[in-house]
């Protein structure tokens, strides 16, 4: 059984970004995927990934990461792009989508600018 979990953007916003990072390795390691709007910052993400490296064991294989985002503002006209730019200011990180889950699970994220294909194999951990 695949279990999936939203993390609404409420639900981390006011944490630091250790205790983000905690809580998202916390549910992918629970085997987990995690479908969290928003997306981390681009030093979360490096430190997410990090932390992953140096808790891979024979139990946790590490993590798959993929961000989605609504658009891409190198394509906008200029006042598409202020708007962008005073969203992402305004919002913080809300803006994109990303999904997180452990690598025993999801073997494989298909990503475009519009969708991702999150492509996922029976766990070979035995639940009771």
């Amino acid at each position: 059984m695949i279990t999936l979990e939203f993390i609404p953007y409420s639900e981390i916003e006011n944490l630091t970004s250790n205790k983000r990072i905690n809580k998202l390795l916390k549910l992918v390691k629970d085997e987990k995927i995690v479908l969290m709007e928003g997306r981390l910052k681009k030093e979360e993400e490096t430190d997410l990934i990090k932390r992953t490296m140096e808790e891979i064991n024979s139990k946790f294989k590490g993590i798959e990461l993929a961000v989605i985002y609504p658009e891409d503002i190198e394509e906008a006209n200029f006042i598409k792009k202020l708007k962008k730019i005073f969203y992402n200011l305004v919002l913080g990180e809300r803006r994109g989508f990303t999904v997180i889950g452990p690598a025993t699970i999801v073997k494989e994220v298909k990503k475009d600018p519009n969708k991702i294909q999150l492509l996922t194999q029976e766990s070979k951990k035995k639940r009771k």
